[in-house]
């Protein structure tokens, strides 16, 4: 399929807190005011077996390893693909993804002690090597990040079965993430979500003017 066919797939990445869903939200009402269709999901979830799977992942005080934790969240990404994220690329539409393989290699790899070798293996039957054509890593202190978790979820409600987990925890997913885009600065862009929405959403749609110029192209 032609470049100026087929459509983009864009990733948003980072630890609890760190403002995917508001800047997701923001740049599929920037890319739609152009004329662009984009569709607006995430991992865990997207389609109807893998918000099955997120319920259980995600359940408050729930126990399982990372390698338990891999297979689970590769079951609800392989359906997610195959039923969702392609078919949509197909169609010429642009997908925002709210996490994707990458959190699994930060969250379980750099975090939870999964051997990357394993990660990569789940990934690729996963994923059936599909890759996002930017991501972006919105990067906040772990601290911070969680702190936010905590205001938006409020006192009423419980954290999920990886907000509640140690700061140590989610310091190592961050140093993961940061691993992952200087290994990949051509896909990952760093965003410092530490500032405003407004300043981190300009970041993005700068980004992301480039991919128009090249569908364009």
């Amino acid at each position: 399929m032609a470049a100026s066919q087929r459509g983009r797939f864009i990733t948003f990445e980072g630890g609890e807190g760190s403002g995917k869903t508001t800047q997701i939200m923001r740049l599929k009402e920037w890319l739609e005011t152009r004329g662009i269709a984009a569709v607006l999901t995430r991992e865990p979830g997207g389609s109807s077996l893998a918000e099955d799977i997120r319920s259980l992942l995600l359940k408050p005080g729930i126990t399982m390893d990372g390698v338990t934790q891999l297979f689970l969240f590769s079951a609800a990404r392989r359906d997610h693909v195959e039923t969702v994220i392609k078919p949509a690329l197909k169609a010429g539409q642009w997908v925002l993804c709210d996490r994707f393989a990458d959190s699994t290699r930060a969250y379980q790899g750099a975090a939870g002690m999964v051997d990357q070798q394993v990660i990569e293996l789940c990934e690729t039957h996963a994923t059936n090597s599909l890759k996002p054509d930017m991501t972006f890593l919105l990067d906040v202190p772990a601290e911070v990040g969680l702190e936010r978790a905590n205001r938006r979820r409020g006192k009423t409600d419980k954290a999920d079965a990886f907000e509640s987990k140690e700061l140590a925890f989610h310091n190592a997913v961050r140093s993961g993430f940061l691993t992952i885009a200087n290994t990949d600065p051509k896909r990952v862009r760093q965003i410092d979500a530490a500032r405003s929405a407004e300043v981190v959403s300009a970041d993005i749609t700068a980004h992301v003017e480039a991919l128009l110029d090249e569908a364009d192209a």
